[in-house]
């Protein structure tokens, strides 16, 4: 009996799983960082910050002391990603599983947001930075809210890299609230497809990320672009966030370009 023809989904594989260079990593094996050209690097790295806690502990100081050493941190890769080229550069600071922590490290997150956005706006615009915060910042407190939207307007000129700050954050919560603006624009069911959901989510029209970096030794999500990072390249270290600096971030890109991208093929 003849083999009937095969017919394949019209939208496999789906146009938000092939923008960009794929062909350009290719090779397999160790890569030494130095190695790394432009064309092999990732155009958007997303980096689950984790182990501040931790690295307070191990130093005999209070928990609280380990978020202001994460921000250091934060300076310390978000210059060296812009002088390696990476185009957007998305951190995890903030989800919304964390307001179970106590009311002191809530109010002291909240605190630093507001104290590194006003210390920070100005050399972030000298560097042509753009801020974006990427959450349901309607249910953050109105200091932390006013604060946001300055250095948002600030930044909004920024064209050399865009710093996505996910802040009271969650993947779930984003495709929730994506699919309640689909719902409420009125589209009939048959035309909600992956496009109408990438369309609707917190990071439209960005590129989903090519890499995504976990510090702190453990090895999941956390519910961070559950969406987005269906296709990135997970790299996991345990580097704790604050000791986490820009030799750390080559080492993770090199690791990246070794790897053989397919997307199913």
């Amino acid at each position: 009996m003849a083999r009937a023809p095969l017919v394949r989904p019209t939208d496999a594989p789906p146009s938000a799983h092939q923008r960009g260079p794929v062909e350009s990593i290719e090779r397999a094996g160790p890569v030494e960082p130095e190695a790394v050209s432009a064309t092999d690097l990732p155009r958007h790295v997303a980096i689950i910050m984790d182990g501040n806690r931790r690295w307070a502990r191990a130093r005999g100081l209070d928990e609280l002391e380990g978020h202001p050493a994460g921000v250091e941190a934060i300076r310390v890769v978000l210059r060296h990603a812009r002088r390696r080229g990476i185009r957007v550069l998305t951190l995890y600071a903030f989800s919304r599983e964390n307001w179970a922590r106590s009311d002191g490290e809530v109010v002291s997150l909240f605190g630093l947001l507001e104290q590194a956005i006003r210390n920070e706006t100005d050399e972030l615009r000298a560097q042509g930075v753009r801020v974006r915060m990427i959450g349901r910042t309607d249910e953050l407190p109105p200091a932390t809210r006013a604060s946001i939207e300055n250095a948002l307007e600030a930044t909004a000129g920024g064209a050399e890299l865009l710093l996505n700050i996910a802040f009271n954050y969650a993947g779930r919560t984003e495709i929730v609230d994506a699919v309640r603006r689909i719902v409420a624009s009125g589209v009939s069911p048959d035309a909600v497809d992956e496009a109408a959901i990438e369309a609707a989510l917190y990071t439209a029209g960005t590129p989903d990320p090519d890499l995504v970096i976990r510090t702190g030794g453990e090895q999941r999500l956390s519910n961070f672009l559950v969406w987005q990072a269906a296709y990135a390249e997970l790299v996991t270290t345990d580097t704790l966030w604050p000791d986490f600096g820009a030799d750390a971030l080559d080492a993770a890109m090199a690791e990246y370009a070794s790897r053989q991208r397919r997307f199913g093929r």
